[in-house]
């Protein structure tokens, strides 16, 4: 199996990155060998304004991995991911190596988009209180007598 994981450096001996959309490098690794075939650089993902995680996500879908190991997928990244037949496993953490030695003598652990917290009803989520302000001079401001 070919998994792509998040890394800070483009090495065996890095950590993993936590952040999917930003991670500095993706280690491409064969499960079946242990073998790291390719590193990514993902020097632009990182330094975008925006979009991250997209693009992240559409360049390790591109390179035919099967699955990807990261701290947390974001919730934008999920569907391109979903949509690319990619499996997500969140919350990996540790060594690049170790975590290639767990995963390939393991039984594969289940996805895991629901880790991401996303609000499935396309509305926005305000508070309840009155305080809400947004420009409509609903504010009351400092009374001054």
């Amino acid at each position: 199996m070919k998994i792509a994981i998040s890394a800070v450096e483009g090495s065996l001996d890095s950590q993993v990155d936590p952040r999917f959309g930003r991670a500095a490098w993706f280690l491409l690794i064969e499960t079946e060998t242990g073998e790291l075939y390719e590193t990514v650089d993902n020097s632009i993902g990182k330094e975008a304004a925006h979009g991250a995680g997209i693009s992240a996500a559409a360049l390790v879908a591109d390179k035919g991995v099967q699955a990807v190991l990261t701290g947390r997928v974001g919730p934008k990244a999920v569907p391109v991911l979903e949509k690319a037949n990619v499996q997500i496993i969140n919350n990996i953490r540790g060594s690049i190596r170790d975590v290639v030695a767990d995963f390939s003598g393991a039984a594969q652990p289940e996805s895991s988009p629901e880790t991401v917290q996303t609000d499935d009803t396309g509305r926005k989520c305000y508070g309840t209180g009155p305080g809400r302000g947004m420009g409509r001079g609903q504010g009351h401001g400092q009374s001054r007598r």
